[in-house]
């Protein structure tokens, strides 16, 4: 798609936050916030945008923004929203919205993230997803994919990595029922805009799930993001996709959609290779990720066609 001026408005994200060089959170926290405006109020826990962001006497936000505790962003977002209602703000005046990371989201803001959309509270909530609790030195979160190496889960001679899956936590939330949620990736930037546009026009609980890696914790170079973040939608670990939700007679249904079904995938192996943090996967490890990658796909296609 275009990106004109009607699109996109003035940063919200200022240069010369504290993040690291080619931080894939970053370049998404600016490109949603271009969409959504200076009238948007974000809310983020304690992670890698909070402590880039807020970081006196460069403050980066532009607009009202302010930081959570780290298990209550959904929450913090569920009272602003009240608080602008009862102020007599209506939904198209702003946009309320968090920012949070893959551990503030999969693990400790779960809670209070299901609570909102089983409220539909009118909120959109951005998950970056760095596949690791950065901010704090690289642990393992539960988005941390089979093989990576962190400083809770190392690999070397004696230990091999990440042990367990990556949660799916886009059909989680989806099955909610919620009326928007969407996957994306700081590699396809015009796909991510446009969901966050049809995000912000929708009511109710809205929730966009981003991959934005992290060269710190990937191992890859610092001008490598956008390229990796495209790498892993093309080889198929990552999936651009839409679920819009729909209640009749009290019951929750909804439909999936596919935003880009490839005809060939590119080389999981060289997408994996590149990174550090996979090397001391195994070549069955590798043969064994593309197959898992083989059997969702066939699921996808057959069930959301």
């Amino acid at each position: 798609m275009a990106l004109n001026a009607q699109t996109i408005s003035d940063d919200e994200f200022f240069f010369g936050h504290k993040a690291c060089a080619g931080c894939g959170g970053s370049l998404a926290v600016r490109a949603a916030l271009k969409v959504l405006g200076p009238n948007a109020v974000a809310a983020l826990p304690a992670g890698c945008m909070s402590a880039v962001g807020f970081n006196f006497p460069q403050l980066a936000f532009a607009n009202n923004a302010m930081i959570t505790p780290f298990a209550a962003t959904a929450a913090v977002l569920t009272g602003i929203e009240a608080g602008l209602r009862a102020q007599g703000k209506k939904p198209d005046d702003c946009t309320v919205v968090g920012f949070a990371g893959d551990g503030g989201t999969a693990d400790i803001g779960l809670q209070a993230l299901s609570g909102a959309i089983d409220r539909n509270d009118d909120v959109l909530y951005i998950c970056y997803d760095n596949e690791a609790y950065m901010n704090t030195g690289i642990q393992k979160s539960s988005l941390t994919p089979f093989g990576a190496k962190t400083t809770t889960t190392p690999a070397g001679a004696n230990a091999h990595g990440c042990l367990t899956q990556k949660k799916n936590l886009f059909e989680i939330v989806a099955a909610h029922g919620i009326p928007y949620a969407a996957t994306a990736s700081v590699g396809y930037l015009p796909d991510f805009i446009r969901k966050v546009e049809r995000a912000r026009d929708i009511r109710g609980t809205r929730y966009i799930h981003v991959i934005a890696p992290c060269p710190t914790g990937w191992g890859c170079g610092v001008d490598e993001t956008v390229g990796i973040a495209k790498d892993i939608v093309d080889c198929g670990l990552w999936y651009l996709a839409e679920y819009e939700g729909e209640q009749v007679c009290g019951r929750t249904g909804g439909r999936f959609k596919l935003n880009r079904d490839p005809r060939e995938f590119s080389s999981v192996e060289a997408y994996l290779r590149r990174q550090g943090r996979f090397r001391a996967l195994s070549d069955d490890e590798v043969a064994a990720v593309e197959a898992a990658r083989d059997a969702k796909w066939e699921a996808m296609r057959r069930e959301w066609a």
